[in-house]
């Protein structure tokens, strides 16, 4: 399969979320904000390229009863060093994404890409699946917090654009489901017409 191919499938036809309905926890309670939906977005993309491309490389010399620990330890251990990374230079971001850093390594989209693609592909191949599929995560989040962030408070990326308060509803989880059921029709529509 091309790099390009890899790329991009995770865009369009394997969306984590649009298409494949996976990541729904995160995708729901971090999504208040179009910022807050693209910094969870890039932090799953990070240790889901990561950890795809040190399964990959060890995929061989893990034996079958120990497979799935073993991804969870090599994906522990990234998001130990997302979350170093994120204290040190996002703390900000950090706190307001909390719990939900450290749940991307029981993330369904990160050992799920583990198990369907890295262990059976190479270093290169795992690494373009991963961010393929981090980008259509990141791509979705970034666009349902907009949303939310739109008819929640008026604002666009933190920049009030609208006086007054928003639609309280979509700053809310009852407004991440209605957001999300509308975003994912929407996205089913052009996708079958392309």
């Amino acid at each position: 399969m091309g790099k390009m191919k890899l790329i991009t499938k995770g865009l369009v036809k394997e969306n984590p979320t649009f298409v494949l309905l996976l990541g729904m926890c995160p995708t729901l309670a971090t999504t208040t904000s179009a910022i807050n939906g693209m910094g969870m977005g890039l932090a799953t993309m990070f240790v889901l390229v990561l950890s795809n491309m040190a399964i990959s490389a060890t995929a061989p010399y893990i034996p079958d009863k120990v497979r799935i620990p073993s991804y969870i330890v090599i994906i522990a251990a990234f998001v130990t060093v997302l979350q170093f990374i994120m204290q040190a230079y996002t703390p900000a971001m950090y706190e307001t994404l909390g719990l939900f850093i450290p749940l991307i390594v029981v993330n369904c989209i990160v050992l799920g890409r583990a198990e369907a693609f890295a262990n059976k592909n190479s270093v290169i191949d795992s690494a373009c699946d991963g961010l393929g599929i981090g980008l259509g995560f990141t791509m979705s989040l970034t666009i349902l917090g907009l949303v939310r962030e739109i008819l929640g408070s008026g604002s666009v990326f933190g920049f009030k654009f609208i006086s007054g308060d928003g639609i309280l509803a979509f700053v809310l989880a009852p407004g991440a489901f209605l957001a999300l059921a509308y975003l994912i029709v929407i996205f089913r529509k052009i996708t079958r017409m392309n």
